[in-house]
Parts: structure tokens; sequence; C-alpha cells
């Protein structure tokens, strides 16, 4: 499918519906979920344990194959938890599991199929044992982590700093700093004192970036019928 052919006002009622699912499904499942917040297929969203927050404006995008899953999941009744802060973006396959505490600062990226573990969930010698060895993870504000990158118990990821695709951390990563490799070792130094923006920026206003979603909206979808959509699903031609 090359474009999409609904009329504007079956798009419409397809995200009120999506946001029901969110508020009436999904959101009681987490300990505290923030507002402006955006789920891309929620029914893909899976959020097990307590306590799970995720701050203002998220973006969280699911699909069939590639399901976001938060959970925590603990052999201690002090331990455990999940604490994403604002305007983060959360992609496909991206998995959070918490045994010990993962605190995830404002503005970050998690690429697609990122993996983030406080834990071994097994221990070395012992194979049965259900935990393992624990220790927390702290990734500061406006961190980027790139596509299929596993971090690791006990590390912290500085302020502004980037993790390359398919990277390994095992150690901590300084801040404003861009870390690659298995395992992840710094490869550049980001300047602190250039001009920087985050996605913070992009939420200054959120109610006049909605009215220009929706006027995008608007002007992509112009023209298309409800009897066109039908025949792309169930008739679909070359070209679609």
């Amino acid at each position: 499918m090359r474009k999409d052919h609904r009329p504007y006002y079956v798009k419409k009622a397809h995200l009120k519906l999506r946001d029901f699912y969110v508020r009436h499904f999904l959101a009681p499942q987490f300990t505290h979920l923030g507002k402006g917040y955006t789920f891309m297929q929620p029914q893909h969203v899976t959020v097990f344990g307590a306590p799970i927050t995720l701050g203002n404006y998220a973006n969280v995008i699911a699909t069939p194959d590639r399901k976001v899953r938060l959970t925590v999941w603990s052999d201690r009744p002090d331990r455990g938890a999940i604490r994403i802060g604002d305007y983060c973006l959360i992609c496909p396959g991206v998995r959070v599991s918490s045994a010990h505490e993962i605190t995830i600062g404002d503005n970050c990226m998690l690429a697609a199929n990122v993996y983030i573990t406080d834990c071994d969930w097994h221990d070395v010698y012992d194979r049965i044992a259900p935990i393992g060895k624990t220790a927390p993870v702290r990734i500061g504000p406006n961190v980027w982590i790139g596509d299929s990158a596993i971090v690791c118990k006990g590390v912290t990821i500085g302020e502004n700093s980037v993790i390359g695709a398919g990277s390994v951390v095992v150690d901590d990563v300084p801040a404003n700093t861009v870390a690659a490799g298995n395992p992840a070792r710094p490869v550049k130094q980001l300047d602190p004192s250039l001009p920087r923006r985050t996605r913070a920026d992009w939420f200054r206003d959120p109610r006049d970036l909605a009215r220009q979603i929706d006027e995008i909206d608007r002007d992509m979808l112009r023209g298309n019928t409800l009897l066109g959509w039908l025949r792309s699903v169930f008739f679909p031609a070359r070209g679609d």
C-alpha cells in the first residue's frame, strides 16, 4: 500500500478509537501515564508489573511483529521500577525489563529493537535462579540509543550521548559522547557548547503542533472516498 486511501473522517474515527483503547485498556496498567501521549497500534504494547511511569508527550510506536514491552518483575517487594521521562520516543520492538530500577530521562529516543535491562535474569552458576544479579540503570536526558542496541545492568549513560546501532553497553558512557561497538566504547565527543534542539522543542506549543498535523492529514486525504478506500482494502490494485 503506497497511499492512505481512507477518507479524513475515517482516519479521525480510527484515532478516537485508538485513544479509547489507550485510556481504557492500557493506561490503567501504568502507575502514571502523562498527558499528550501518542500510541501507534497500542494493542501491541504490553505493560506488566509496577511501578511503571511514562511522562508527558510520549510517542510509543508498536507493530504486530515488533511489540513494545515494559516489564517489572522482581523477587523483592522493594525493588523493580521503570521510570521514563517527558517527550520520549519509543520505537517498535523496544523492551525495557526491570528487577531493580531503570530510569530514562526526558527527551530520550529508543530506536527499534532496543533492549534495556537491569538484571541478568539467571545466575551464572545457578541457571534456575529466578533473577540473578541486579544493578540500576540510569539514562540521562536527551540520550539517543540506536537500533538493536543493548543496555545492561549497572550502566549510566550521560546526558546528550548517542549509542550506536547494535552496540552492547556494559560500562558507563559519559555525557556528550558517541559510543559504539560490543562492548561499546567512546568513538566521538560532542561539543556541549553548540546549540541543541530536543524533542521538547517540537512540543513547545502542543495545540499548534496538533493543528499542523491535522492540516497535513486533511491535505493528504483530500479527495479520498469511502468506496475508494474499501476497494483498496478488499481489491488492491497496482499503484495503491
